[in-house]
């Protein structure tokens, strides 16, 4: 078996590369840090490939997909991503940019390119991390939550696809709560609640993925949340989630 992680160096993305390869499965592992994704490999027990390439960038995703298109991959799990906290006034735009790039693009396309495939094999899993931010609105993480809802509705729609289709291709969607990660750093913010362990969330993510659960949300308080939301006006979570952003910038 084989499995393709992005944002394979650090996260949840490393969590999954060290989980699957507990399972046996080799591995083709993607991030832009060559010299983590080597430290990381020298640790797995199963083959493993590594990839530096930075998926922002769109000539990259199509390269990635020319190197490893006759490999018959089994497993992809789109999770390379990043957020930005601020005001959608004052964040930087070119920033911003590249996070749709990177949160949206890179999902579109590798999500396209290894269904297709899947779907001509009638075989294949795709796990796209998404978050409980795909669920919601967000002021202050404004275009982090835009691209979440972006990965987590694709995913929902594509299931159904799959199923009308009577295809034994499967897909998941990982929406968590806060993970402790890297997020912060690069966000450039900081969570005012507990996070998750990023190994847990991994392995949860992983076995659900496997028995072909379709939407993933890992712990018990972010279902409640999630749920609740529903019966909240618009007006109220969007001041809600304000606040609870606010909070977070450093």
């Amino acid at each position: 078996m084989l499995a393709l992680i992005t944002g394979a160096s650090s996260g949840l993305g490393r969590e999954m590369a060290i989980y699957l390869s507990e399972l046996g499965y080799d591995l083709i592992l993607v991030a832009r840090r060559k010299e983590r994704l080597e430290e990381l490999k020298k640790t797995l027990s199963t083959k493993v490939t590594i990839f530096d390439y930075d998926l922002a960038n769109e000539e990259n995703i199509y390269k990635l997909y020319e190197n490893v298109s006759k490999e018959n991959v089994d497993l992809l799990i789109n999770n390379a991503g990043f957020g930005l906290f601020g005001m959608f006034s004052k964040t930087n735009l070119e920033r911003e940019l590249e996070m749709i790039n990177l949160n949206i693009k890179a999902y579109h396309i590798m999500t396209k390119l290894f269904l297709k495939d899947f779907i001509k094999r009638d075989k294949g899993t795709i796990l796209n991390v998404a978050s409980a931010a795909g669920f919601l609105a967000g002021p202050r993480l404004n275009t982090y939550y835009a691209t979440k809802n972006y990965v987590a509705k694709l995913s929902l729609a594509l299931y159904e696809e799959l199923k009308q289709m009577k295809s034994n291709v499967t897909i998941s969607v990982l929406c968590p709560g806060p993970v402790a990660t890297e997020f912060n750093k690069v966000a450039k913010g900081t969570f005012n609640i507990e996070e998750e362990n990023a190994r847990k969330i991994a392995r949860i993510a992983i076995d659900k993925t496997l028995k072909n659960k379709l939407l993933i949300i890992p712990d018990t308080f972010t279902k409640i949340g999630l749920f609740l939301n529903r019966f909240i006006p618009w007006k109220i979570s969007l001041k809600m989630v304000y606040q609870i952003q606010k909070r977070k910038v450093k």
